[in-house]
Formats: structure tokens, C-alpha cells, sequence
């Protein structure tokens, strides 16, 4: 199991306490720091006590569906992410870890399971160029918790594959769309204790930073 390291916030060491499940999946580090200047006490690690127990779970991902899928798994990560959604704890996905909540991923003609609380099939954008990698706009819904003072802010995106419309979305789910070389996908969720975000919040400056303050507000503070 992979060392766990905690990251304190700069301002406010009462904020809430954020788990970044560490599977494996790389590139972690960006996150942990962006989380903590946002007001959350960070823990880095794949301990499943740790990641049931914090006000808040964030899913990173790069790289391949697939295999961030065998790195979820070998940590027992889809079950912990159910568990939490089952309970009304809040997660929140990123890039590749905003895919693997959907139902499946097409790669390259290989199909892999997701975790499955979310509809849709990952595949490649019909775009070029490929990836789509840069700033870019995005359309949330309107009243968005999740995009609150940034409706109109861009974010920062590196990626080749997608969701596109999903024929019958859950009534609860909120849905935030971007478009890439013609092709619509969908930039983020909402839905209950589930955020998800296609672009990288954490790489996406003051934009990104509110947002994630955003989601920090409707965690748990953490008692004295």
C-alpha cells in the first residue's frame, strides 16, 4: 500500500477533512496542494478507513481508462465510492477520475468496465485536434453549485476521450457541456454528493480554486 501523506491548509487547519485516494493513478500532488490553499485539511492515501471516514473524497485520474480502472479496483476503490454515494458523502471525480465513474470505457477498441454511478459510455471525441488540451468555456446549468461565481470563467482540459448525450439521464443529475472541434461532451456532473469534473480544476487558476472552494463549502466542517 502506498504511503500516506497528509497536507495541511495554509489559512484555515479547521477546514474539512479531504481524502485524494491514491491508486496509482499519478499526477496527485497538483491536487492535494490545490485542495489544501482551498481551505481542506488533505490526506493523500488508498486507506479504506481514511476514505469512508473524510467529509470529502476526490478520484484524480490520468492516463488510460483501463488502467485506471485496475488501479481503482486493486485499492477496492469502486466500492468505497458506492459506499459513500450510498450514504450521501460527497466524492468528486477529475479527468480520468471523472470517467471511471461512468459505466464503461472504449479505448483503442477495448472496452472496460467503470464504476458504473453514472450513465454513459467514455469514447473518443470526434474532434481535431485530439487531444483537446487548453483553456476552454463551459456551459453549466442554470443555478450551479458547482460553477457558482465562475459560470462564465474557462477551464483547463487535457484529454482524447469523452461522454457525449446519454439517452436517459437520472432526474437528479445536473450537467455541465463543453465543446471541443465541433463535438459536445459533457464537462462536468452534479448529482447529489457526486461532483465530477472532465477538466482539471486544479490547473484552471482562481476559476479552478473557487470551484473547488465550492465544494469544500458543502462538506462537513471538522469539530475543534
Amino acid at each position: 500500500m502506498s504511503s500516506t501523506a497528509v497536507v495541511e491548509p495554509a489559512e484555515r487547519p479547521s477546514g474539512p477533512r479531504v481524502v485524494v485516494l491514491d491508486y496509482g493513478s499519478g499526477n496527485v500532488h497538483s491536487a492535494t496542494r490545490a485542495l489544501a490553499a482551498a481551505g481542506a485539511e488533505v490526506e493523500l492515501t488508498a486507506d479504506p478507513d481514511a476514505a469512508l471516514a473524510a467529509d470529502g473524497l476526490v478520484v484524480p485520474g490520468v492516463g488510460a481508462f483501463a488502467a485506471c480502472m485496475d488501479g481503482l479496483v486493486g485499492v477496492g476503490g469502486p466500492d468505497l465510492i458506492r459506499r459513500r454515494l450510498e450514504a450521501g458523502r460527497p466524492v468528486l471525480g477529475i479527468c480520468v477520475g471523472h470517467q471511471v465513474l461512468f459505466d464503461l470505457g472504449v479505448e483503442h477498441g477495448a472496452s472496460a468496465s467503470g464504476v458504473g454511478v453514472l450513465p454513459g459510455v467514455v469514447e473518443e471525441l470526434d474532434a481535431v485536434p485530439l487531444p483537446h488540451m487548453g483553456w476552454n468555456t463551459v456551459t453549466p446549468p442554470e443555478g450551479s453549485a458547482m460553477f457558482a461565481g465562475v459560470e462564465g470563467e474557462r477551464f483547463y482540459f487535457v484529454h482524447s476521450f469523452g461522454v457525449h448525450a446519454v439517452p436517459d439521464w437520472p432526474e437528479d443529475a445536473r450537467i455541465t457541456w463543453a465543446e471541443h472541434g465541433g463535438d459536445r461532451f459533457i464537462a462536468a456532473v452534479e448529482r447529489g454528493p457526486l461532483w465530477s469534473t472532465q477538466f482539471h480544476p486544479e490547473k484552471s487558476g482562481t476559476a479552478g480554486a473557487r470551484l473547488l472552494r465550492n465544494w469544500i463549502a458543502t462538506l462537513g466542517r471538522k469539530e475543534p
